[in-house]
């Protein structure tokens, strides 16, 4: 991933700051994302998800509305309006640059923000909302107990997330007066709700809403155990990935193009400029990044290259006891394969016979599951050493090396 930053203007001529996520090519299309109210573009889970999308080849757009993050304005000033208003411009900046979004999403408050501004992105084809209130005024929950003090003095600070915000009373007006149900029933637009069913900040009940209002093309995907603020990787990058299935079929078939296209055993690997180690390895339709973990100066986005090593090993070394399996007819009902990788002294190796001092050893543990003979068990890992990749490795190698001056697919 590849990241630019800049700022554009909103409706009033203040700087928004802006993060530019792309994939390593060019992108099957762009979208643009909507943080949480007082999040910020930042955010571990606007990140998360923006990582996950570009490793899917979009781009994703996301910035700190105004008075937030680096974003100039005073939040004091700011409401739910000017938040669509904000999406309006980053959509209009996108747009004059690059490309106009042709997916929508929203995290939160942002989701609701992002089904108001939908209506004037109409390149847009599709929006995807995460744990979104159905009204903008579910957000003065966050701050019930301070409503009343706020409607007499005009303005009062409240602490959000740990951190003191100056609200005015037109926040206040301004939720209380939109109603988001016309602008979903005319969305046109294909929608994806997002949302978890145990989400203590914003109820599942608001996801049903939405979705009922809606017409279709609509689907819901349930997050099942993720909290509101997607913490776990896990459920940002599942998140991340669903969108990203789901985006594909609303995008142009012309737009979903590679920009490096590989014959069939071809493997490209290439810096991603992510990190010190970070690589991303192309194969066929497939996509794949390898690094080296933080304890080693790396980000720990991928597994490394002895990880990769032992993983096709082992992939062969399952694959053909299945296949040999299945030819026999045995009664094998799974296999696993753990491995591991280490260097060790030739003292150390009673059947190796070489000079050399130390070796590569790696270690094949192999668990074979079902009601199985002893005979049949021993036939079965005697097929573990006649994988091809197995072979491969206790073969003598010959790597020619040379230097190429473009990357040519295939």
């Amino acid at each position: 991933m590849r990241s630019e930053r800049f700022n554009f203007p909103n409706s009033k001529g203040e700087k928004l700051a802006a993060l530019l996520d792309l994939p390593l090519g060019s992108p099957t299309a762009y979208t643009l994302f909507a943080h949480c109210f007082t999040c910020g573009k930042d955010n571990l889970a606007a990140k998360r998800i923006a990582e996950q999308l570009t490793m899917r080849g979009l781009g994703v757009l996301r910035f700190d509305f105004t008075g937030l993050g680096g974003s100039q304005g005073d939040f004091a000033n700011t409401n739910f309006s000017s938040n669509v208003d904000d999406l309006v411009a980053a959509a209009d900046h996108l747009r004059k640059t690059y490309a106009a979004p042709t997916i929508l999403i929203g995290h939160s408050l942002g989701g609701t923000a992002m089904l108001a501004a939908a209506g004037k992105i109409p390149e847009a084809r599709g929006v995807a909302t995460i744990a979104a209130p159905y009204h903008p005024n579910h957000v003065t929950n966050l701050f019930k107990a301070d409503i009343e003090k706020l409607r007499e003095d005009g303005e009062i600070e409240v602490t959000l997330a740990g951190r003191p915000f100056q609200i005015k009373r037109e926040f206040l007006e301004d939720v209380a007066d939109k109603n988001l149900h016309d602008h979903i029933v005319k969305l046109r637009k294909a929608l994806l709700v997002l949302h978890s069913p145990t989400d203590d900040i914003v109820g599942i009940e608001n996801a049903t809403q939405i979705f009922t209002t809606a017409k279709h093309p609509k689907s819901f995907v349930s997050l099942a155990g993720a909290d509101h603020l997607l913490s776990r990787r896990s459920d940002a990058e599942y998140v991340a990935n669903v969108i990203a299935a789901w985006a594909g079929r609303y995008l142009d078939q012309a737009e979903i193009v590679a920009d490096t296209e590989l014959e069939a055993g071809i493997v490209l690997v290439r810096e991603t400029h992510g990190g010190k180690f970070q690589q991303e390895i192309l194969t066929g339709p497939h996509h794949l990044l390898a690094d080296e973990p933080a304890k080693l100066g790396g980000l720990g986005s991928g597994p490394g290259p002895y990880d990769y090593l032992l993983a096709g090993l082992g992939a062969c070394t399952s694959m053909t006891i299945r296949l040999y399996a299945d030819f026999k007819k045995l009664p094998l009902e799974n296999v696993s394969v753990k491995l591991s990788h280490r260097r060790i002294h030739i003292n150390d190796c009673e059947s190796c016979d070489t000079k050399v001092s130390m070796l590569d050893h790696i270690d094949r543990a192999i668990t074979l599951e079902g009601p199985l003979s002893d005979e049949q068990r021993k036939r079965l890992m005697e097929m573990a050493d006649k994988c091809p990749v197995h072979r491969t490795l206790q073969s003598k190698i010959t790597i020619d090396t040379f230097e190429q001056t473009s990357t040519v697919a295939g």
